[in-house]
């Protein structure tokens, strides 16, 4: 897995490639400053697979969200990955695009 997080004041975007799985997602937490953040983008356009660890950080990061009074928006999800967050309902507490 690779990534790069682009910051402007309050949102930041985490462009995210490749396969999230045990090893790769804690790092995904690890790229993001969460101070004053607002508006938290995972564009995951280039994932094609997402392990359980990886569904656990982002739920992490919805929390981390949420307690700032931000909010968090997955972007460009793939039909395959999209699935998986629809099978553990997390389309119901996410912003899944």
């Amino acid at each position: 897995m690779e990534y790069k997080t682009e910051r402007d004041g309050d949102k930041a975007v985490c462009t995210v490639m490749g396969r999230i799985d045990t090893n790769s997602a804690p790092e995904l937490l690890e790229a993001v400053d969460f101070t004053n953040l607002k508006e938290l983008v995972y564009d995951l356009g280039d994932v094609d697979y997402v392990f359980s660890a990886g569904l656990r950080i982002f739920l992490q990061a919805q929390k981390i969200m949420n307690a700032n009074g931000g909010k968090l928006k997955l972007i460009n999800v793939q039909p395959s990955v999209k699935e998986i967050f629809e099978i553990v309902g997390f389309t119901n507490i996410m912003d899944i695009e």
